[in-house]
């Protein structure tokens, strides 16, 4: 059996800046990220814990630029909506804001829970099913932050019709759509979230976040 290993304080704190550091990002460079680093930070992804040791996530690069394109059109469409559906001093300040960064980020992944798979043999999903998107979402979450120790920069974009971007990308009716990711470099790194930056909203307090009982 593999020893423990040993977090000392300075890792943790090299840990704390990780979390404060990991931004959302939309503004990315157009280098591409150097062979192997996607499937590598996917293979950390697959690190991740799931319900039942079902490793639910699936991860689908986005290379064809054809369809590149129509998740573009897709993305352009349901922004439209959301922006009508903004109040009317809202609705400028969204008109603003830079949601997606499709164009310029190297690396496409949306990522789906496949609620079908029969590995975990559907241990802790009995009463709550949903535990397989909940994995994905840790999936997600631990790639990001092994990205972020490469000072490479993650945006997840959820202004997209589900049922169109599994059609897009051909994918098995059965998987959830959780998200589309933009990877690669950003263009500038910052320890505050950009809608706070832009005035959209701003972190709570922790103290009005957790309960006691």
């Amino acid at each position: 059996m593999a020893c423990d290993p040993t977090f000392d304080a300075n890792f943790r704190a090299q840990f704390r800046d990780l979390l404060g550091w990991r931004r959302d990002v939309r503004r990315f460079q157009r280098a591409p990220l150097p062979a192997g680093t996607l499937e590598r930070l996917l293979q950390l992804a697959s690190l991740a814990p799931s319900v039942g040791l079902s490793e639910p996530w699936r991860f689908v690069v986005v290379r064809e630029a054809t369809r590149r394109d129509r998740i573009k059109s897709c993305f352009k469409a349901c922004n439209a909506a959301a922006l009508n559906s903004q109040t009317s001093d809202r609705g400028s300040l969204y008109a603003r804001l830079k949601l997606e960064g499709l164009d310029d980020s190297p690396c496409h992944v949306a990522v789906f829970a496949d609620r079908s798979t029969a590995q975990g043999h559907g241990l802790g999903r009995l009463t709550m099913p949903e535990m397989i998107e909940y994995s994905a979402v840790l999936a997600i979450h631990t790639m990001w932050l092994a990205a972020r120790t490469e000072g490479i920069g993650v945006g997840w974009l959820s202004i997209l019709d589900p049922a169109e971007v599994v059609a897009i990308l051909d994918i098995p009716p059965d998987w959830t759509f959780i998200g589309y990711f933009c990877i690669g470099y950003p263009v500038e790194n910052c320890d505050t979230p950009a809608l706070e930056r832009q005035g959209w909203e701003s972190r709570r307090p922790s103290s009005e976040t957790v309960f006691y009982r």
